[in-house]
């Protein structure tokens, strides 16, 4: 089975990119951030505790975002493997998250940062905002805030799957394609 974090910060192009990986590798997509959206759309009590969290650009707790991550492989028995994009974020979510797999005998194979400069960082979240409407991605305080969360308490994660031999730096600069190449080179190096 293969199981990839996607790593990088708000804006690096996740999104994009675990689209991509999904179709050609037949992985489930684990994102976070699309099931705490859905959450909030539908006015759910955890969408309304998470809404209280992102808007300020902070971090969802732990117990909500394990819960939801175990429920969501316990719905794909027969998958080939997951793409974690926007989780872990923390380290302790990263070991609460090694403890899940490991009680389902499926392991993170790698973890793939994508690493993107901070100007281009704040330019792809404005224009994302522009489009998708969402005021996190509109309001530059907000913007840099995240950044900052990211590597205050995000990026030590480098340190954690580099102690395993999983880490994986890819340059996010570029076209999509370009990216998504790089992508591809160091998943079939994992496996």
């Amino acid at each position: 089975m293969l199981n990839i974090v996607l790593f990088g910060p708000p804006g690096a192009g996740k999104g994009t990119q675990a689209a991509r990986i999904i179709e050609k590798y037949g992985l489930v997509h684990l994102s976070t951030g699309d099931i705490l959206r859905g959450e909030l759309a539908a006015q759910s009590k955890l969408g309304l505790e998470a809404k209280k969290y992102m808007d300020k650009g902070e971090l969802v707790p732990d117990s909500v975002v394990i819960g939801m991550i175990g429920s969501k492989l316990d719905q794909n028995p027969a998958a080939n493997g997951f793409i974690f994009d926007g989780f872990p974020r923390t380290t302790a979510q990263a070991m609460a998250l090694d403890e899940l797999l490991g009680k389902k005998k499926t392991p993170i194979t790698g973890m793939l940062a994508l690493e993107v400069e901070k100007e281009e960082l704040v330019n792809r979240l404005l224009g994302r905002g522009k489009v998708s409407g969402r005021a996190d991605d509109q309001d530059i305080s907000v913007i840099e805030n995240r950044i900052s969360v990211y590597n205050r308490d995000t990026a030590p994660l480098i340190d954690y799957y580099s102690a395993q031999g999983k880490f994986r730096a890819i340059q996010g600069m570029g076209t999509i394609e370009a990216i998504f190449e790089r992508l591809c080179l160091a998943i079939d190096a994992l496996h």
